[in-house]
């Protein structure tokens, strides 16, 4: 368990820099290299480079280097983490809203 925790804050970090989505949300699409990605960002290579680095130590994406050119893949298998927290948070809250609707519509029910 604590390891699934620590994967998944490294994932949700990883998630919570507007570039980083943007990255994530591109490479949807399909892979690409690095330098085409870093043309969609205001920004300098080296601190664009930052933000592949923190994606791939993240596990959200791969890359691998062919000559000079450093490609970038998702990694989708990794955002099934985020699935599973989600679907998980979904189903406690669902269960709470539902006990809420019963009490709300039968409070003497729930006193039984």
């Amino acid at each position: 368990m604590a390891q699934y925790s620590a994967e998944l804050d490294g994932v949700f970090v990883a998630l919570a820099d507007p570039t980083r989505r943007a990255v994530v949300r591109r490479l949807g699409r399909g892979p690409t290299s690095v330098g085409d990605l870093a043309r969609e960002f205001p920004m300098t290579l080296p601190s664009f480079m930052k933000h592949v680095r923190t994606l791939e130590s993240s596990g959200l994406i791969r890359t691998a280097k062919s000559g000079r050119v450093r490609t970038c893949a998702l990694n989708r298998e990794r955002l099934a983490l985020v699935d599973d927290w989600l679907a998980e948070q979904r189903r406690i809250w669902e269960g709470r809203t539902d006990r809420l609707d019963r009490f709300v519509t039968d409070p003497d029910k729930e006193n039984r």
